[in-house]
């Protein structure tokens, strides 16, 4: 190829914000609109416009990168090496897949060159490491499988890790939920890093939901259906659903304009995993929960471009990458060695873990060794407290969000709203903190999970040691999308109910310095020496395919000054 572009129900068991525990009633005016199926080389995949036909079967999955080191990068695709080969078939003749790197996107020089294998032990997926190339550099590769080259990814390799680094760029996303609505924040993701407007994605999990199909769906019902139609359990049905995932061109175009940075949350297994189950899986009934986690977990680094080794193997997910002498960048996993969520009442107990013990020695000497200006946590739950009250009933619009609020909160005042997050492991947060505090460096952390805009000042002993970016859904239900479902009250968006609990949050929490319940997209970070600049994009309307994406909010927080704007 010469040219770098891409071709262009009923409420689940986790009921919206289990992640943020919130439920202002706010409900978008325009009903979205609904896709039709028609076929494809895939069965059950989704027609989308401007649908490549034939011209990269073999590679129908796109490409993809993660993980960059100033030498290396993870290159990623999947190779269909028949048609009955699918995704969970687990059948199909093992290839010998070709790749090359370049520095053009016309590939006039390559630079590296090899081959891989694919089988179905691994779903046909492949992983390249192609060391040796140059820091800070931006490279293009592509795979050729009998005959048939697949679509061309942009990269880039971290600088070096004595680089002087004025500014990294992160585009930051968590939670697409595929059957509540379209990846338009995607398709404006990847247009701005085709363009080079950031270093790396940074996805903060939640990048499958495990649901059945309806389990989950958005405010006018399934936009577009699963694959498998049923619960994701088994390793089939895992690798099934990412599959289905990666049939979205959207997905694939911002996947190949970027490396990714991931690592999972809790619906790439279930929902309201900890270390021996979740909310979302009956012991015996679906197995037990630890064959579950471990085929979520092996589809997962099968289907992503991962540098790690899964735990269900005796490896982690957990790992740091450097970026110059400006950040180290710390990706964490607060699922797979948690305690079990307990009540409000009973987040504060000593003794609590998030991380477990061998997680946190490794976070504690990983800080302690860091040279460079910030410590950036890759953190897939919120980790500024979060506690609720109840609102004056003066209005009607009052009623309707203490009624919402209710729903989840029990309107208890000075209790954490929800204990899935790091308010529900207070102690392990405080160990945390103590750890993070002790250093020099700055403390930045990068948080998905709750569907929901948030910048947040972190305080600790009464010193403010950094901020938190929180992104919004890149299509997951958020607040006005519960209301629909839930009681089919349809108010405007950035309606007058929505913003008095907004208030409410921003009076019982003045850390929170910015929040808004009704976004989906997607958000920026431009980490520089001495502040931290945030971009919050949002998508017009998650149910149209062609939705609009506009920059709606932007905040500045500035060392030894807190957020200025």
């Amino acid at each position: 190829m010469a040219s770098f572009e891409l071709s262009r129900s009923p409420l689940p068991r986790r009921s919206f914000l289990i992640g943020s525990g919130i439920a202002a009633a706010s409900v978008a005016a325009a009903p979205g609109a609904h896709a039709q199926s028609s076929g494809s080389s895939l069965p059950g995949a989704v027609a989308f416009p401007g649908a490549p036909e034939s011209e990269y079967s073999h590679f129908m999955h796109g490409v993809a990168s993660g993980d960059p080191t100033p030498e290396s990068v993870i290159l990623w695709t999947r190779v269909t090496v028949s048609p009955d080969a699918v995704p969970g078939s687990g059948i199909g003749a093992d290839a010998t897949v070709g790749w090359e790197v370049a520095v053009d996107p016309d590939f006039a020089q390559v630079v590296r060159t090899g081959t891989a294998q694919a089988s179905a032990a691994s779903d046909h997926t492949v992983h390249v490491d192609p060391h040796g190339l140059n820091p800070a550099t931006v490279y293009f590769y592509r795979f050729t499988y009998n005959g048939v080259t697949s679509p061309v990814g942009r990269t880039k390799t971290a600088p070096a890790y004595d680089a002087a680094v004025d500014e990294i760029t992160f585009a930051v996303a968590s939670c697409a939920n595929w059957e509540a609505g379209y990846f338009a924040a995607y398709r404006d993701m990847a247009e701005r890093g085709e363009r080079g407007e950031f270093d790396a994605v940074v996805f903060l999990g939640d990048y499958i939901y495990e649901y059945p199909t309806g389990g989950y769906a958005g405010k006018s019902g399934v936009s577009r259906p699963h694959s498998p139609l049923h619960e994701t359990i088994t390793l089939a049905d895992y690798r099934m659903r990412h599959g289905r995932y990666k049939q979205d061109l959207n997905l694939q175009r911002a996947h190949a304009s970027a490396p990714w940075i991931v690592v999972w949350d809790d619906h790439e297994t279930a929902n309201n995993a900890w270390r021996a189950g979740a909310e979302n899986h009956i012991e015996g009934a679906e197995g037990a929960f630890a064959d579950r986690r471990a085929a979520g977990q092996r589809a997962y680094f099968e289907w992503l471009p991962v540098r790690a080794t899964r735990p269900s193997d005796g490896g982690h997910i957990y790992r740091s990458l450097q970026f110059g002498n400006l950040l180290n960048l710390t990706m964490l996993d607060l699922r797979s060695y948690r305690d079990e969520q307990v009540a409000r009442h009973l987040s504060y107990e000593e003794g609590r873990t998030m991380l477990g013990n061998e997680q946190m020695q490794w976070l504690a000497s990983t800080v302690r060794t860091n040279t460079a200006t910030w410590n950036v946590m890759g953190n897939s739950v919120m980790v500024a407290p979060m506690v609720l009250g109840r609102l004056p009933e003066t209005s009607s619009d009052a009623v309707l969000a203490n009624r919402a609020l209710g729903r989840f909160a029990g309107l208890v005042s000075g209790f954490p709203l929800n204990p899935d997050q790091w308010d529900g492991y207070a102690s392990a947060r405080k160990e945390l903190f103590d750890v993070l505090a002790a250093d020099d460096a700055n403390v930045l952390f990068l948080t998905g999970d709750i569907h929901t805009e948030w910048a947040n000042s972190v305080i600790h002993d009464g010193r403010e040691i950094g901020c938190e970016l929180v992104t919004a859904s890149i299509s997951a239900a958020n607040v006005d999308d519960w209301i629909a479902t839930a009681t089919q009250i349809r108010v405007p968006e950035d309606n007058s109910v929505s913003h008095l609990a907004e208030g409410l949050i921003r009076q019982l929490n003045p850390w929170v310095k910015h929040l808004d319940f009704d976004a989906h997209g997607y958000a920026v970070t431009r980490i520089r020496r001495s502040e931290i600049g945030m971009e919050f994009y949002r998508v017009s309307d998650v149910e149209h395919p062609e939705a609009a994406v506009h920059l709606a909010a932007t905040k500045l927080w500035r060392v030894g000054e807190g957020f200025i704007s």
